[in-house]
């Protein structure tokens, strides 16, 4: 009887097992496509990049020696000039001699100069003495570097005040000797200080100008360091002797160079927001051969530079893109295993803008997930995007 039956009802119920097959197909949670990347091993360098110029290691900006009449100057940049190269002539000005009154209160100044020259003197006798006691006293142990330091400072202001007593004195002597400046209208001749090229040429025209006015700019533009100005917060992390890509330069291939020097002397700058920040100069120069192929590089150049300050030839890494932080605050993964995604916790290190380097939760060429979104959770079932 139950054959019976089985036999009667069997295509009914094979239809329904049919049936319920192909809800339970339709129902069934289709695979999510991500997109997947590789744990690798490989370089990796975590470091600083902010722009900067270049500039000719020395350069000088010739200015006029007399105020008078400038001779239109016929250089331009590029042009090579020789130490002592005539750029262009002057023609003092004739000026009013000086009165009795005058010379006088020069004489009275010059006495004052040559008193004030006489206590920078001996300020600046004193305040070496005062040095070699502090040095001695620190050798032995019993004496804070701030007090030390504060002394090599008093002898330098010293030093600065004692030159400036004699520049004045030499000023005034000067002026005493010939009260009437360059009545006679002699010519004065302005030349190169220094060999190299023309870089620019600040005031081209002829006609009256002063004394100090900017002429040109001499330099030589194959001898090329690069400037960067970084937050002080930011340059206290860099150390002379780091490694440096220079990039944005104009060349498919970045430049590499290293840190020369860091100044101690910040600068305060407003950003484009409008913020107040402390900038210090960073002093890059390029390794041997790195700027010399191929590669014109002047005085003014703008650039990027990134300062690396940690590298390795063989991190474990992985991309950001695949992190996320978990229900406890720390650093997850979405690993790729059996055809699931399984939250992985990962111990990290350093990081940069591209990788981040693996310490500890994952292994290398595991499988994981990036850029994970809503839809990924712990289990579900994924399949790597085409």
């Amino acid at each position: 009887m139950m054959m019976e039956r089985l036999k009667r009802w069997r295509w009914a119920l094979l239809a329904t097992a049919i049936m319920l097959a192909g809800l339970l197909y339709a129902m069934w949670p289709e695979a999510v496509a991500v997109d997947t990347a590789k744990v690798s091993r490989g370089a990796m360098t975590v470091g600083i990049t902010d722009d900067g110029v270049t500039r000719a290691e020395e350069f000088y900006i010739v200015s006029a020696p007399v105020t008078g009449y400038l001779s239109r100057i016929e250089l331009e940049p590029g042009d090579k000039v020789a130490p002592g190269t005539l750029i262009t002539r002057m023609t003092g000005r004739p000026s009013s001699p000086l009165d009795q009154r005058t010379r006088a209160e020069m004489r009275g100044a010059l006495a004052a100069a040559q008193a004030a020259e006489g206590g920078a003197s001996a300020a600046l006798a004193q305040s070496r003495r005062d040095l070699a006691r502090a040095e001695a006293i620190f050798e032995r142990g019993f004496l804070p570097r701030a007090q030390l330091e504060a002394a090599r400072t008093r002898v330098a202001a010293d030093r600065s005040a004692q030159a400036q007593a004699r520049a004045e004195i030499a000023r005034l002597n000067a002026m005493l000797a010939d009260p009437s400046g360059l009545g006679s209208g002699a010519a004065v001749g302005v030349r190169a200080p220094s060999g190299g090229e023309v870089l620019a040429v600040l005031n081209e025209s002829e006609g009256v100008i002063t004394e100090g006015t900017p002429l040109v700019t001499l330099g030589n533009p194959d001898s090329i360091e690069v400037v960067v100005d970084l937050l002080s917060r930011e340059a206290v992390r860099v150390e002379p002797g780091m490694r440096v890509e220079i990039s944005q330069w104009g060349g498919p291939d970045p430049l590499i160079g290293k840190v020369e020097r860091i100044e101690p002397f910040g600068r305060q700058r407003i950003s484009a927001l409008g913020i107040e920040e402390q900038r210090v100069n960073v002093i890059i120069g390029f390794e041997e051969g790195s700027a010399a192929q191929g590669v014109r590089l002047g005085h003014g150049y703008q650039i990027d530079a990134t300062i690396a300050l940690w590298q390795a030839e063989d991190a474990l890494r992985l991309p950001i893109g695949a992190l996320f932080r978990g229900p406890d605050g720390g650093w997850q993964v979405f690993a790729v295993e059996n055809g699931r995604a399984r939250a992985t916790t990962v111990t990290l290190g350093r990081m940069n803008d591209e990788y981040a380097q693996v310490l500890g939760g994952i292994a290398a060429d595991a499988e994981i997930i990036l850029n994970p979104g809503n839809t990924i959770e712990d289990g579900t079932r994924v399949a790597p995007r085409e």
